[in-house]
Parts: C-alpha cells; structure tokens; sequence
C-alpha cells in the first residue's frame, strides 16, 4: 500500500474519530450495585431502632396562589391531568400556600404536607426573547409531570395521623419566604409532641429546612427526619451519551448516575453516606437534597408503577433521634430546586462545604479538561462581553499553546508538497510492482528528510479541543441563549440559517438534515481551502474523496452548536495562515 492510501485512510479515520468517536471517550456510566441499607444513629440510644425506610410519598393534595402562565416542566413532560384536575393552576389553588419571592425564584409553598412543589426560576425562559415564559422546576401533585420535595419524621409504633406526613394541615402566619424572611409552619399532633418546619432561602436557588420536634408526651420518643424528591412520568431526555439525565448523587464522596429506565429496570438502589447529596437533573435543571454534611444517612433511588404512572423517589432517611420528656431536637438539611450554573454549584461546594456539589454538572471523564475550558471562557465573557468572542480568543491562546508542534507538522506537510513530482515519478516508474515503489518511496522520504504522517498531527491535536469544547457547550447552561453577532443568538443550538431556502429570502423551512447555515458553509469552505494546501494525492480517486470531505463535514456540522462550528471554522482560517505562511518561507508553490 502506498503512502497515498495510507494518508487517505488515516484522514478518514481521524475524522471519524471526532464525530464518532464520542462513545469510546464518554461511556454512559454503569448502574452501581444495590448496597444494603444501614442505620445511622445520632443520639445514640440502647432501645433505639430506625426505620428501615422512608415512606413514599402519598396523598394527592396540592398547590394554590396564581402562578405565571405559560411555565415549563423540565424535560419537556406535558402534563396530563389526573382526578379530574385538568391544569397547575388548578392544582395550586387547592390549598393554602406560602408565596416564595426571591431574586432567583417565585412560586409557593403548600401548607398541605409543607410541601416544596411550586418553584418557577425567575431569570431563565422557556424559549429565547420569550420573557413572560418562565422555566418551572417544581410542579404540584395530581398530574403527570409532578415534581416536587416533602420532609417529615417516621418512628416506629406510630400510627397514622401521629405524625406530620403528606396530608398535613400545617398552619402558620407567615405569607411571604424571601431572602430576608424565613417562614415558620407549626403542628401539633394533640397527643404532646409539637412539629416546628423553618424555611429560609438565599438569593440563588438553595433552601434551608429545619425540622424540630418538642415532646411534651411524658416519655421518651425515638424518630428519624427524612426528605425525599418525587417526580411523576418518565421526562423526554436528550437520549445522548455525552449527558447523564435521570437520578444522581455524590455518596461518600463519589458520584453515583442511575438512568431512569435503569432504575425501572434493576430496582432500587441503596447507599449509606455521610456527606454529599441526591437529586434528579436535566441537561439544565436540578432538584437536590442535601443533608447535615457531617451526619451519616441512609440514601435510596427508587421507582414504583402506581395506576400506570411512572414515578421516581430519591431521599434519605437520618439516623434515630431519642427525644426525652421535656425536651426537643432539631434536623437540619438544604433544599436546591434550580439551574445548574457552573460557578454557584463551585461556590456551594467550595464555600459552603456540599460534598462535590459541582458534580451536577456532567463534564464527563475528561473534567480537567473541559473544566478549565469552561472558567476560560467564562473568563474572557467577562472581559469582552460575549461568549463568541470568547471562543475566538480561546481558539487563538489553545494555537499558541501548539503552535511549536503544529509549525513543526506543517513544515512536514510543506516538506511533502514539495516532494509530489518525484513521488510522482516514482509511481510511473514502478507502477506494475508496489514493494519497490514503497521502498524507493521510503527512501527518498528517509533522504529528504520528509514524514508522510506529520501531516496528521494539527487533526490529532484538534481531537481532545473540540472533544472539551463541544462537551462545555452541550451541558453548560451559560451558553444556553448566550448570543454572538448577526443571525446567532444561541452559540448552544445550531446555526438557524439554511442555504436550502436562501438564508430566508424563500417563506420555507426545509427538512433538518438541509439546515446547512452560513457558518457550516464558512467552516466547509475553510475546511476545503485548507486541504488545497496538503499534499495533494496522485491517485483521482483518493482526490475526489478528499474534495468529497469538506462537503461531508459541513453537512455532518450543521446541526452541531454553532459557537463549535464558529470555533471550527475560525481555527481552520489560523491553521491556514499559518501553513501559508510557512509553504512561502520555504518557497513551495
């Protein structure tokens, strides 16, 4: 085989390993083991024993107080009414509720069962420009597409109405929970113990529930808190390998991703830690308990079929509390119901001590790549104003950074350009006996000095960039709507134009698979100059091939983000300058 093919089946597979290539880097994580559920103990006790569950949630009761129209359930699950209740308004209005107004978050709190399932985040759209259409995390009970958070106690020989649960009339004279005004909700069982839930809430999308218990029954009692996030119906998920949508937590310190038909299909999953968190996510929202960071707990992601309903439950149960007579105890645990925004989540971590918390952002295996890709881009945002900006100024500092090794590569591909007319004689010369030719082919290379596959090098490097780049922006939700200049305003979706209908002259909107933009044209245009400076191979097959390429990738781009499409073509044009330039100094035509 010559060197001709074998440079045409290197490009092809190096190409392939870009687009293709996503599976083998960034494996969907395996379901963890089932670990049997133990009991932890914070007030140590002899006669003292935990339940060996939390209870799933029950009851149907739900939210009232107006909410804005038009909200989103994260996912994109329609919600499809049960009992009658045809909307979320309707369910909102069936109880009594505590208004929430912060900066990041508005919605309500039921006073049935106290709980957390009207959370819409005041600064994120359904959809671009569309400012009046806000993205809903929680949603109440009674529907399809259910979504929300509950706290209580379970203790043994309780029976039912003992203890505060679902369908629970808290009562309380708060009206409004913000940022500076955390509510009190009260119960009392009429048997002696009074049930105390404070909320409060910060300027982002954290809560903080306390839950305290007073017995006042003349003998000791023995409980455990628990929280638990329940969603109803299976949510429409990207499906793509690269982001982990479904149930996750960080217990004892290391991430555990379970998918939701994992969990539908290998049951629960069960794990004690001391530390960390639990929670459901989307490509961009997250729901997520966080437990007393130095008390041990019991965790679990279970799923269940109730009436053909789909539901998931993450929660965690504490460890027995012994309450004497006269006395009282208090659990304390957060609450997050928000977006996954890459610098809060660090700062909950960093600062406010949440076990690894910036795990919810999905950056994959190769984080301490595409982490550092993130915070530099989001660097030069601040600076300049504009994440597409930023993607140029990045492309330019990751070519200095390769510039040695890739001016080395280029001054091969020169080196190989100049030798074509007598690797041209030599295919003529020995055409009828391909060892020879290879032989006097390797030759000449070895006397002139030349490395047919240097020319590969600027791909091979390019690989793990555009692998980190295209990972930042898939999962980041700062570049969700981020907007550069012109016709793009989302560098996180593809390129809206299409050739296919005159960049809009023609009222028609062709099929996906013909949505190529300007900048897809750009990047193939790029892409197919730069090939006009390679080696050019002797053999009219492999030519037309190669000319087929940059069509091939600009179809196979379109649908990409367009800020990696922008990046693509942008490092194509610094990659041809600089090939140029170096073919000039050393005086190859």
């Amino acid at each position: 085989m010559d060197h001709d093919y074998r440079n045409l089946i290197m490009a092809i597979a190096l190409s392939g390993l870009i687009l293709l290539g996503w599976e083998a880097m960034f494996p969907s994580p395996e379901t963890p083991p089932e670990v049997a559920t133990t009991t932890s103990t914070t007030a140590p006790s002899p006669t003292s024993t935990a339940p060996s569950t939390a209870p799933s949630p029950s009851g149907d009761v739900s939210a009232p107080s107006a909410t804005p129209s038009g909200v989103e359930v994260p996912g994109g699950q329609a919600s499809v009414a049960l009992s009658g209740v045809s909307s979320v308004d309707e369910l909102l209005a069936q109880s009594k509720r505590i208004k929430i107004n912060s900066k990041g978050i508005s919605g309500s709190i039921s006073l049935i069962g106290g709980r957390m399932d009207d959370v819409i985040l005041n600064n994120y759209n359904v959809k671009l420009h569309e400012e009046d259409n806000k993205v809903r995390v929680f949603s109440p009970k009674g529907q399809v597409g259910s979504y929300f958070a509950e706290y209580g106690w379970v203790g043994k020989g309780y029976g039912a109405g003992q203890l505060p649960g679902a369908d629970t009339p808290w009562q309380t004279n708060d009206r409004t929970l913000s940022e500076n005004s955390p509510v009190t909700l009260t119960w009392d069982n009429g048997n002696g113990l009074k049930f105390t839930r404070t909320i409060s809430i910060d300027s982002d999308f954290m809560f903080n529930v306390t839950q305290t218990v007073e017995n006042n029954s003349g003998q000791p009692i023995t409980l455990n808190p628990y929280a638990l996030i329940s969603r109803w119906g299976t949510p429409d998920v990207t499906g793509f390998f690269i982001l982990h949508e479904g149930l996750l937590g960080v217990l004892d310190g290391t991430l555990t991703e379970i998918d939701y038909s994992d969990l539908v299909d290998d049951g629960a999953s069960k794990a004690p830690t001391t530390g960390g968190w639990v929670g459901i996510t989307d490509k961009y929202w997250l729901a997520a308990l966080v437990p007393d960071q130095k008390m041990p707990v019991d965790t679990r992601f279970v799923h269940r079929n109730d009436a053909g309903i789909d539901k998931y439950q993450t929660d965690f149960l504490g460890g027995s509390m012994v309450i004497q007579p006269g006395g009282a105890t208090s659990s304390n645990s957060r609450l997050f119901a928000g977006a996954k925004e890459v610098t809060l989540l660090d700062r909950y971590t960093d600062k406010e001590d949440v076990t690894r918390f910036d795990l919810a952002v999905d950056f994959g295996w190769f984080y301490f790549m595409t982490k550092p890709i993130f915070y530099a881009l989001n660097f030069f945002h601040s600076a300049l104003g504009n994440f597409g900006l930023g993607i140029l100024l990045l492309t330019v500092m990751i070519k200095l950074v390769f510039f040695p090794l890739a001016n080395k590569s280029y001054k091969a591909m020169a080196k190989m350009r100049e030798l074509q007319p007598e690797i041209k004689i030599l295919q003529e010369r020995y055409k009828e006996d391909k060892t020879q030719l290879n032989q006097q082919m390797m030759a000449l290379y070895k006397k002139k000095g030349a490395n047919p596959a240097a020319g590969c090098l600027p791909i091979v490097v390019q690989i793990p960039v555009f692998f980190a780049l295209y990972k930042v922006l898939f999962v980041t939700i700062e570049m969700r709507h981020a907007p550069f200049y012109g016709w793009i305003q989302d560098l996180s979706a593809p390129d809206p134009t299409t050739l296919f209908n005159l960049f809009g002259l023609i009222p028609w909107t062709p099929p996906d698979f013909l949505m190529i933009g300007i900048w897809p044209l750009m990047m193939g245009i790029s892409m197919f100059l730069q090939q006009k400076l390679n080696p050019q191979p002797t053999d009219p097959i492999q030519a037309k091939v190669f000319m087929f390429l940059p069509i091939f990738f600009t179809f196979l781009l379109a649908p990409f983000p367009a800020g990696l499409v922008i990046y693509w073509a942008w490092n194509n044009t610094l990659s041809i300058l600089q090939q140029w330039t170096i073919m000039k100094r050393m005086g190859v035509k």
